[in-house]
């Protein structure tokens, strides 16, 4: 049985030693690194951005996990590739680990940063879906790496949780042709899971101190949910998150995937929550992306939906007040969808509602529209 641990954090000035008693519970330090290994921390850190947004993993996560770990191996690297809208390379690094409240923290935490920026395309013949993946080096150069990720809403995946914050380890400007192909939630979800297999965490541990809901994964509010939790199988732990969230299993596009694929677990009833209990953490009134539609939908509404598509799906739109026009958007789409003039443009007959765009916007110049059709037909949350 898989197993998800949870400890209260009420702020970021407790995570110190709350982070301790969640490694404690889990057997230790011992259970995840030896001496002398080379440890890489993969922090999700989506774009260059202040840590009160709930962004972005909390800085003092990293300098937590530093201060635990490093006690056991003195060699910890910070690896991460930021969004697609920016290229991998180590001035965009430079400027989201200081955006981000990384620097200092990496500094305090005894971790050295990254700015290799090379890559490589590793097969995986193994994969369901992908056979090969270009991975960024430092993680297939370390001995394992810890996954911290944050507890946040996701405009195409509903959730951003463990296993979705791999997708990091894929260098940025190489995203977008993985939502070009991948063109549907059901499909996306199925080449995170393949990424997962072929390069698994050694642990993952959420910040969920402050949270994300409604559109996130950037556009979205800040939300207290005071937790950290902690699992070996990420799955697992989006398996919980997603129950807190108030999200079905079946309407979790990558939580179906690994049904499809009879991975364990299977479903809520195959975890072990230990420490504060799951019935104690639920949210009841957690606010989900503009994407998600309840379980039930009118009949009328999915006879209709193959004829007029356009009307049943949630557009990303612009609002040209607040457009800077200063292409971040344009870089990001998969399907060259945009163009800017005074403000960006997308086309519609080329979109294919991934909302790389409005992920990547750091001015709240793009919104999830959504058709009086779809609200009719779907009544949205």
């Amino acid at each position: 049985m898989s197993k998800v641990y949870i400890v209260r954090s009420n702020d970021y000035s407790q995570v110190d030693t709350k982070l301790a008693e969640l490694i404690e519970m889990m057997g230790g330090t011992s259970q995840f690194v030896k001496p002398n290994q080379r440890i890489a921390l993969k922090p999700n850190l989506l774009v260059a951005t202040e840590k009160e947004k709930a962004v972005t993993t909390h800085p003092s996560l990293l300098t937590a996990t530093g201060k635990i770990f490093g006690k056991v191996t003195g060699s910890m690297l910070l690896a991460e590739s930021p969004g697609s809208g920016y290229a991998y390379d180590k001035k965009a690094l430079e400027k989201t680990y200081l955006a981000c409240g990384m620097s200092d923290a990496a500094k305090i935490g005894g971790i050295e940063l990254n700015y290799d920026t090379s890559f490589e395309t590793v097969s995986f013949p193994d994969g369901k879906l992908v056979k090969r993946f270009e991975i960024i080096t430092p993680i297939l150069r370390c001995d394992s790496y810890l996954n911290l990720c944050k507890f946040k809403t996701h405009g195409l995946m509903i959730m951003t949780g463990g296993v979705k914050n791999i997708f990091g380890v894929i260098p940025g400007r190489s995203k977008p042709g993985y939502h070009s192909t991948m063109t549907t939630p059901e499909l996306f979800a199925g080449m995170l899971l393949d990424l997962l297999a072929l390069v698994p965490p050694k642990l993952t541990i959420m910040d969920a101190v402050v949270g994300m809901e409604g559109d996130g994964p950037f556009n979205g509010t800040p939300r207290h949910v005071g937790l950290l939790l902690a699992s070996t199988n990420p799955l697992a732990l989006d398996f919980v998150v997603s129950n807190m969230m108030g999200i079905p299993i079946d309407k979790n596009p990558l939580l179906v995937e690994a049904k499809k694929r009879n991975l364990h677990p299977s479903g809520i009833e195959e975890i072990e929550v230990i420490g504060v209990p799951l019935a104690e953490v639920c949210i009841p009134d957690f606010k989900l992306p503009a994407s998600f539609t309840k379980e039930n939908r009118r009949v009328l509404g999915s006879f209709l939906k193959p004829f007029v598509k356009n009307s049943f799906t949630v557009d990303p739109r612009i609002i040209k007040s607040n457009c800077t026009a200063c292409g971040t958007c344009k870089k990001a789409c998969p399907r060259d969808a945009i163009v800017i003039k005074k403000f960006a443009m997308i086309d519609k007959k080329k979109c294919i509602r991934c909302y790389c765009c409005h992920e990547m916007c750091q001015y709240n110049a793009i919104e999830l529209h959504k058709s009086w059709l779809f609200r009719l037909f779907n009544q949205a949350v």
